[in-house]
Formats: C-alpha cells, sequence, structure tokens
C-alpha cells in the first residue's frame, strides 16, 4: 500500500504489536507477493551487495571524466594515522567516498536510494557491522527500516536531485542511515522518525549543482557529509535530544524547500559550483573530449 507517513508506519507497529522493521517487511510481502523468507533475503542480498562493493574498491581506478578516484584510499590511509576523529567516523568518512568514486567509475553499486548518494547507507551500516560485531540479520532489518523511511520521503517529498534538489539525494539517504542505525542501537519507534527528522533538517535546502552535469563534484564528497550527519543524528538521538518539530512536519517542510529551489539549482548545472569559472573550464573541457 506504501507509506505517506511515518506516523502511519508507527501507528501500524503500535496496533499489530511488531517493530518497525517488520511493517516495512509486510508491506514488500503484500506488494510483490513474495514470503517474508523471500522479502528477507532480498534484502539480505542487496546488503551484501552492498559489502561486495566495499570490499572490492580499486584505488587505481579513475573516472572517465578524470574528476573522481583515489581520495577514498587517501582517507584510508589518513584514519590510520593522525585522523582528527575518532575510528567509527573515520571508516565511515572513507566508505562513503569509496563507494561514491565507485559509482563515478561505474563499478556495481547499490542505489540508496539513488546513485548518487550511494555512499552513505552502506559506510554507515558496514562500518557498525564491523566496529561493533553486529549480526548480519540485524543489519538487514535496519536496512527495512531505511526503506520505509526512503518510502516516506518518496512519496510526501522527493529522493530526485532534478525535482527538490541535493536535499533530496543525500538529505534522504542521511535519514534512511539515521533511522537505521537508530534503529540498531537499540532505538524506540519515536527515536528512529526523530533522527530521521535531525537529518533532513540540517541538509533542508541543499542544492544539486554538479559541475559539468556529472555526478561526481560535489556529489562523491557529500556522501561523506551525509554519513557523518547520519551518525551525528543518531548519537543526538541517543542522548535523548529531540527535534521540536515533528518528523512527518519536517518531511513535509522538504517538500516544499525542494519545490522553491530554482530549476538552475537542481541539477542544470546553471548555477552553484557547476558555473564557476574552474567548473566552467571543466565542463568545456568534457565537451571537446565527448565526455
Amino acid at each position: 500500500m506504501g507509506f505517506s507517513k511515518l506516523q502511519d508506519i508507527i501507528s501500524i507497529s503500535e496496533k499489530k504489536n511488531i517493530d518497525f522493521w517488520q511493517v516495512i517487511l509486510q508491506d514488500d510481502m503484500n506488494e510483490r507477493a513474495v514470503t517474508a523468507e523471500e522479502s528477507f533475503d532480498k534484502m539480505r542480498e542487496m546488503y551484501r551487495q552492498m559489502k561486495e562493493s566495499d570490499a572490492s574498491y580499486d584505488k587505481s581506478l579513475i573516472s572517465p571524466s578524470g574528476l573522481s578516484g583515489s581520495d577514498g584510499e587517501k582517507l584510508e590511509i589518513f584514519s590510520l594515522g593522525e585522523r582528527l576523529v575518532g575510528d567509527f567516523l573515520s571508516q565511515v568518512i572513507a566508505r562513503a567516498v569509496k563507494m561514491g568514486e565507485s559509482n563515478a567509475c561505474m563499478r556495481r553499486i547499490v542505489t540508496a536510494p539513488t546513485a548518487g548518494s550511494c555512499g552513505v547507507l552502506p559506510a554507515v551500516l558496514i562500518t557498525y557491522e564491523k566496529q561493533r560485531g553486529a549480526d548480519e540479520d540485524e543489519i538487514v532489518k535496519s536496512l527495512f527500516v531505511a526503506a520505509g523511511i526512503g518510502e516516506v520521503i518518496a512519496t510526501s517529498a522527493s529522493i530526485s536531485g532534478a525535482q527538490g534538489g541535493c536535499q533530496a539525494e543525500i538529505g534522504s539517504a542521511a535519514a534512511m542511515a539515521a533511522g537505521a542505525l537508530t534503529f540498531l542501537l537499540g532505538g524506540s519507534n519515536k527515536e528512529i522518525a526523530n533522527s530521521a527528522a535531525l537529518a533532513i533538517k540540517n541538509m533542508l535546502g541543499l542544492t544539486c549543482d554538479p559541475v559539468a552535469g556529472l555526478v561526481e563534484v560535489p556529489c562523491v564528497k557529500r556522501n561523506a557529509y551525509g554519513a557523518v550527519n547520519a551518525v551525528v543524528s543518531a548519537h543526538l538521538t541517543g542522548a535523548g535530544v529531540y527535534s521540536k518539530i515533528p518528523p512527518d512536519e519536517v518531511v513535509d517542510s522538504m517538500r516544499r524547500t525542494g519545490k522553491l529551489i530554482p530549476a538552475c539549482l537542481r541539477e542544470t548545472s546553471q548555477e552553484g559550483l557547476a558555473t564557476t569559472p574552474t567548473g566552467t573550464k571543466i565542463a568545456q573541457k568534457m565537451k571537446s573530449n565527448n565526455i
């Protein structure tokens, strides 16, 4: 049936006395006419593909444009030495960039919810599994949580950069990852929704202004910021910090804000970073090289 509000998921969860993730699993069962086992196995398959994409990162690959590649390896090396943040965040940042670079280099990735934001969710969840020794089944359950949040945003706002700016891509991914992480930390339905809301609030109005029209600059590095945003949102929630604006009102604000972002800042490369002197030179070079 689909969900347009986070509160709808929470209400069903409470009415049926089942977890948030189970509401989404049952919805998938009904929509695709599959069993619970088939639905769970499909989600497990996607998570394992995320892990495979992470494990197969190739530091030697450079995207056809020359704008992306090897930064993930630099971050990995830096995180082993004098990193500025703890081990968890260091790994989250490196993984997010690696996944974004893999997308730019045409490697296999999982859209979560889009290709441009593919690094956020796996960076948070893979790092959590490795750092905390989490059971894979629990990670898969958290992906159902993320999927539910993503469905609400897609229905009531947007997950498309062309429609709602980068807040719709990286912002949505951050909200999904924040809710998933909160679930893994034992958070309640209210806390899951709160984490998603906090993540969205801090990315409202983020424009989509890719240089030369390619999903590389600033897209790849924004995955790292989105992933860190997700962790911070879950951290705040865990401490008992709540959004003064209810989660579903935050999603509605995301929709209205997206509509107010001018077309020149919604994946058209007609303003912002795309039209800086350097951005313009890059675009001209890409055009002359037929990229």
